[in-house]
This record gives structure tokens, C-alpha cells and sequence, in this order.
């Protein structure tokens, strides 16, 4: 007899067959594929149909198709299969071609712009099953990777306690975005442009407490004369005004390509930062985490630096 039925113990066998069944829509083909006899799958499905009360398949000219409830059962299922693969140490190999699977990702608005197109165009091309969902970064972020409902934070994310794990995609500094038609700045942008000129700043950037301190340090004040929430309607705003923005180069440089917006090397002497892309270790070894990571890694790192928890 069976001591694993795909990788699971026989016990768990239940849930192999409903997850195969909901994905081959066949319960011959599903038997096939488990390697079990007719009869076996079809008393097994009983069993399943009882336990639920519940037909959870219903036979139609396109093949067996689910029930609502057997809809919203398939996610935890698969969750509860893979838990289980991993405790009797037979987890399989991540498979993107093949693998049907959500990661929740945070990011900021501004990575929303510059990363997601990227990574999302990506996954498209090499696990079309495999879906995202953005979360932004936030002070529940860390409790959110620690407890898998996140699966990775993507950007600059300081203060993090032991039981992280990151690695340094890029280093990042800051510009000054200003009207290409800008009436008072031409060839040049200096100290004295950015006292004299009026400001808008982007109050969701993750970096906007480290430019005000370091403003603050060196005793400049910035005439704001517009908050944002977020990155949303920043390049029309520069685009139509002579407000200046100073804001992390990656996300200036790709609002400056419209050509009606130019970049300047930000005359105040400010810190430069990593972004990073973050998890817990209780996710280190998940070999879909591991999959994703690298993806992140060979599309954003130049170079890569790794560092363990603490």
C-alpha cells in the first residue's frame, strides 16, 4: 500500500484527489495521474461528498465542474497540501510554468511605476498561473511577512527587528524634478533655486522622513506649497507648474520621460539608501519564496548584497 499519494501522507489523500479534480476537471484523468484505480477515486469522492454535504463536482458537457463551495474550499485546501508537504519533508520543487499560486507583495506607489511593470511582465512570460497581489508599505508591514500574509516587502523598509532576512537590490539617491519650461531655471538648478522656489512634496515616499531630517540638519527649509499623498498626478503637476519635487532618482528619472519634465542633481547634500527587498526566515526555504526572490534579484540587483537575520 501507499505510504504518500503526491507527496502527502495516504491520510491527506482526500484533499490530493479534490485539488486534482478541480484542476483536471476528470476524475478519470485525476485517477490516472494519482496512479489509483477507478473505484478507489470514486469511493474516496464519496467520502469527501459526505464529509461536506456537498456534490462539489457536478458532470457537464465541459468536463466536472466545481460547485461554489468546492470554490471556496480549493484555496485553503491547497494552503493546508502544502503545509503538509512540508512537514513530511517531500515539498515539491516550485514549478512556474505549471504552478497555481497568489504572492502578496509591499511596495509604494512610487515602486508601482518604476518595479511592478517589470516584475509583473515577467511572471507573465514565465508563470502565467502565478498572480500578485500589492499591498502598500506600511507599520503593519513587518507583521504582515512575519505572519505570511505578506510575501515580500519590495523597497526601502528600515527598521526591521531580528527574524528578517534582506538583500540590497540598488542604491538610490535623490533628484530634483522641474518644468522643462520651467520660466526662472534653465542650464542649472542650485542651492539658491531650491530655497527660492516653491515645493511639492510626496508624503507616501518611505524616504521623505530621511530628506526632512536632513534638510532640517543642515538648516534648509523647503517653501511647500503642495503635499501629495502619493506619486499619482506628480509628473502632471511639475509637468504644469514651477513647482520643483525632489524625490528618489529611480522614480524621477521614469516620470521624467515624457520630455516635459527635466532632472537635476539635488543641490542639498543628502543621504543615499538601498532598496531592498525584504522577508521573514520562517519563509526562507519555501521553494515558491525562493523562486520569487530570484526573480526579483536577476530583474532589479546591480549588485546584490545579502545579509542574515539578526
Amino acid at each position: 500500500m501507499k505510504s504518500t499519494v503526491a507527496g502527502v501522507p495516504v491520510e491527506a489523500a482526500l484533499l490530493v484527489l479534490f485539488d486534482e479534480i478541480y484542476e483536471l476537471q476528470s476524475v478519470t484523468r485525476a485517477a490516472e495521474k494519482l496512479d489509483l484505480s477507478q473505484p478507489t477515486v470514486s469511493v474516496w469522492l464519496a467520502k469527501l461528498r459526505r464529509a461536506l454535504h456537498d456534490p462539489l463536482f457536478v458532470r457537464t458537457s465541459d468536463g466536472m465542474k466545481p460547485t461554489p463551495k468546492a470554490d471556496a474550499l480549493i484555496g485553503p485546501a491547497r494552503e493546508a497540501l502544502a503545509l503538509l508537504r512540508r512537514i513530511s519533508g517531500q515539498e515539491s520543487a516550485f514549478d512556474p510554468a505549471t504552478a497555481r499560486r497568489l504572492f502578496r507583495i509591499c511596495m509604494t506607489d512610487a515602486s508601482h511605476i518604476t518595479l511592478l511593470p517589470r516584475l509583473l511582465a515577467h511572471l507573465r512570460s514565465v508563470a502565467p498561473d502565478v498572480g500578485l497581489e500589492v499591498a502598500p508599505i506600511s507599520a503593519s508591514t513587518a507583521q504582515a511577512l512575519e505572519s505570511g500574509d505578506a510575501d515580500l516587502a519590495l523597497g526601502f523598509v528600515p527598521g526591521l527587528e531580528s527574524g528578517f532576512h534582506e538583500q540590497a537590490l540598488y542604491a538610490q539617491d535623490f533628484v530634483c524634478l522641474v518644468n522643462a519650461r520651467h520660466p526662472r531655471i534653465r542650464d542649472a538648478f542650485t542651492l539658491r533655486d531650491f530655497r527660492n522656489e516653491a515645493h511639492v512634496a510626496v508624503l507616501s515616499s518611505t524616504s521623505y522622513p530621511m530628506l526632512n531630517e536632513a534638510m532640517k540638519r543642515q538648516r534648509i527649509a523647503r517653501r511647500v506649497y503642495l503635499e501629495l499623498p502619493g506619486f499619482l498626478g506628480l509628473a502632471a503637476i511639475v509637468a504644469s507648474t514651477d513647482l520643483i519635487a525632489t524625490v528618489p532618482r529611480t522614480i524621477g528619472e521614469t516620470l521624467a520621460r515624457t520630455g516635459t519634465i527635466r532632472v537635476f542633481a539635488c543641490p542639498v547634500k543628502l543621504p543615499t539608501f538601498s532598496i531592498k527587498q525584504y522577508w521573514h526566515a520562517r519563509y526562507h526555504r519555501d521553494p515558491g519564496h525562493r523562486w520569487l526572490r530570484a526573480c526579483c534579484a536577476d530583474l532589479f540587483a546591480q549588485p546584490i548584497r545579502y545579509r542574515r537575520p539578526r
